[in-house]
């Protein structure tokens, strides 16, 4: 990577576009006929139960499922205005954060955290032989591991981190491209009640400082102050979209969750119980 700070100029404000996607494995139908739009800028929550589509929505958008064909010919997915991307041209404009990725990243095999951070400008985990970090790509990797308040990991391996921290030091593997948007699948499995609340706190951040955030979650506690859009998924479809206040009632997520569900605002988060 010859210029880490080239910019690809991109033809629309849309971060995500899709048209009535339908995706089938075997005999089940995924998602069904799914359209949705997020523009850049718009921090946006998906939510809904297990099994509602949110695995496949993440998938299709990373490009690990693909759309059935429409009878029309047209793009059922567009990510920045764009229907084709290498993989690595996308990841510098989309980060992505997840449990998966992060057990693939703490697993037996070593790997320290700097290197992990660094080396996702080779879209690669871990440095290989042949690859060669420029200055500003080690300025780069030190910014985005402080932003994250993670610097002091520099040097333990990625295997002996707590899992909160393994999740910031991964955001900060996508912070080095300084993407336009981050997609967060999940992003608190497995974090405790104070690791949860001090990992949301570092998304605000992100958030206020201008990276668009677009949360995948069936926990209402970890809809963030910043996200005002809530897209409800059931069933492969869209249940409901529209503003936080709107949506985040018990009417609607009872609804969603098919249970009585009961609500509460606690601060500027909201909790739900059964």
């Amino acid at each position: 990577m010859d210029n880490p700070n080239t910019q690809t100029v991109l033809p629309s404000e849309a971060l995500l576009e899709i048209d009535q996607a339908s995706v089938l494995r075997g005999d089940s139908l995924l998602l069904d006929q799914l359209s949705l739009r997020v523009a850049q800028g718009e921090h946006t929550a998906i939510l809904g139960p297990n099994g509602s589509g949110k695995s496949s929505l993440v998938k299709l958008i990373t490009r690990q499922l693909y759309p059935l064909a429409r009878r029309d010919g047209q793009p059922s997915v567009r990510l920045f205005g764009r229907e084709r991307w290498r993989v690595d041209e996308l990841r510098s404009l989309l980060g992505i954060v997840s449990p998966a990725l992060q057990l693939d990243y703490t697993s037996d095999t070593p790997l320290e955290v700097f290197d992990a951070v660094v080396s996702s400008f080779f879209a690669a985990r871990g440095l290989g032989l042949d690859h060669r970090v420029s200055s500003t790509m080690r300025q780069r990797s030190e910014e985005a591991l402080a932003h994250m308040g993670v610097m002091h990991l520099a040097g333990r391996q990625m295997a002996s981190l707590s899992t909160g921290e393994a999740r910031r030091v991964l955001i900060a593997r996508a912070l080095v491209h300084r993407p336009r948007a981050l997609l967060l699948d999940e992003p608190c499995a497995g974090l405790d009640l104070a690791t949860r609340r001090q990992f949301l706190e570092s998304l605000r951040m992100l958030a206020r400082s201008g990276t668009t955030l677009l949360l995948v979650t069936h926990h209402i506690e970890e809809i963030l102050p910043e996200i005002e859009r809530v897209v409800m998924l059931r069933h492969g479809r869209v249940l409901h979209d529209g503003s936080k206040a709107a949506l985040l009632t018990e009417h609607a997520l009872s609804e969603l969750f098919e249970l009585p569900v009961q609500l509460q605002r606690r601060g500027e988060y909201y909790a739900a119980s059964l």
